[in-house]
C-alpha cells in the first residue's frame, strides 16, 4: 500500500502551519501598529495646524492693533505740529 496516507499530520506539516499562523498574526499586530500610529500622527498634525493658525490670527491682530497704534501716532504728531 504505497499511496496510504496516515490520518496523523507529519511533524513538517505542523511547523509549516505553526510558522502560517505565527506569521498572520504578526501581520495583524502590524497592521494594528502601523493604524495606531497613522491616529497619532494626523492627532499631531491637527494639533499643530492649530498652533499655526493661533499663531497667524494673533500675527494678524497684532500687526492691526499696531498699524492702528502707529497711524494714530502719526496724525496726533501731524496735528500738533
Amino acid at each position: 500500500m504505497a499511496g496510504k496516507k496516515s490520518d496523523d499530520p507529519s511533524a513538517e506539516s505542523i511547523a509549516k502551519a505553526n510558522r502560517r499562523r505565527l506569521a498572520f498574526e504578526e501581520g495583524v499586530r502590524a497592521m494594528a501598529d502601523v493604524e495606531r500610529e497613522a491616529v497619532a500622527v494626523r492627532k499631531n498634525m491637527e494639533r499643530l495646524r492649530a498652533l499655526r493658525v493661533a499663531k497667524e490670527a494673533e500675527a494678524v491682530r497684532t500687526e492691526a492693533t499696531a498699524g492702528n497704534t502707529a497711524a494714530k501716532t502719526k496724525r496726533k504728531k501731524r496735528i500738533s505740529t
